[in-house]
């Protein structure tokens, strides 16, 4: 059955045990389901840029079981196409070590809801989702069978990653949906993703293209959501409610925390670990968040 959606959700739970060895595990205690994250599985969130040489896409396959990882490529977000085992977006997860690739690609909303188009989702444990523009995948996808088959590699244990557009669908708050351009941080009538992210709001590109503060627009109408901006060349590895930060730069976290300072975010470098469900960073890089300075008007 597919999780609920919504971001509107009105049940507060305590955080899950991670499943994941490299991230903190919660305290100890009853293990209830995840408020943010997925109950089941990982997610790898990554945002944008080259991934090689970040041990971005190492992590996913080793997620996905190592070079016996039967992995499906959704690259429709990408919109160039052709699309075949010679596409050059499967080069890095090659590198990676992944030898069992399959693309999976469609524009036409009835074959996304097809039991033949699916097959292979039923059978991976991994599935990639390559960057481009968000919007396609939302027209694509969103609430067919491909959309609840994504849930379903999750609850076998598997891994669902993507990069840049990969990533912002992940959440359910969809950012720069807009099929008119990505300077659009929210569109009606493109505002919700797949929502393996329950509450929450990602987006990507962060530092390198000056975004800081373009997710405070989104919370400002809908501050129940968590924001999560991460930089080129970095991810998130997510594990029931905790999540790790890997790779080259930063993650900035909008959790309305006294932490955010007049900046209204902060910022958490590679190995720092994030609990969603109690908002605050864990493990031993808690102390090493980085504030910047009030924005002052012009």
């Amino acid at each position: 059955m597919k999780r609920a959606r919504s971001y509107f959700l009105g049940v507060i739970l305590a955080g899950a045990v991670a499943s994941c060895a490299t991230v903190p595990a919660a305290s100890p205690g009853p293990t209830l389901e995840p408020r943010i994250g997925p109950p089941r599985g990982h997610l790898v969130v990554a945002g944008g840029g080259d991934l090689t040489g970040t041990g971005i896409l190492e992590r996913f396959v080793q997620l996905a079981g190592g070079p016996n990882a039967r992995i499906v490529v959704i690259p429709t977000a990408d919109g160039s196409g052709p699309y075949d085992l010679s596409w050059p977006g499967l080069d890095g997860l090659r590198e990676a070590g992944a030898r069992n690739l399959t693309i999976l690609h469609t524009t036409d909303r009835t074959i996304a809801d097809s039991e033949e188009f699916v097959a292979p989702l039923r059978e991976a444990t991994g599935v990639w989702i390559a960057g481009g523009r968000q919007w396609r995948l939302a027209d694509a996808y969103l609430d067919t069978l491909t959309d609840d088959e994504l849930d379903s590699v999750l609850d076998r244990g598997g891994v669902v990653g993507g990069s840049s557009a990969g990533a912002s669908i992940q959440a359910s708050f969809l950012v720069r949906g807009a099929p008119e351009g990505n300077h659009i941080v929210m569109a009606p009538g493109y505002e919700r993703g797949f929502g393996l992210l329950r509450d929450a709001a990602v987006d990507q590109h962060l530092l390198v293209r000056r975004r800081e503060r373009d997710l405070l627009q989104i919370l400002d109408l809908h501050p129940e959501l968590l924001g999560i901006g991460i930089d080129e060349r970095t991810a998130i590895v997510v594990s029931g409610d905790l999540f790790e930060v890997i790779g080259a730069s930063e993650v900035a976290v909008y959790d309305g925390t006294e932490l955010t300072g007049g900046a209204g975010y902060y910022l958490l470098p590679p190995g720092a670990s994030y609990d969603m469900n109690d908002k605050r960073p864990v493990g031993r890089y808690a102390g090493s968040v980085r504030t910047p300075g009030p924005v002052r008007a012009p």
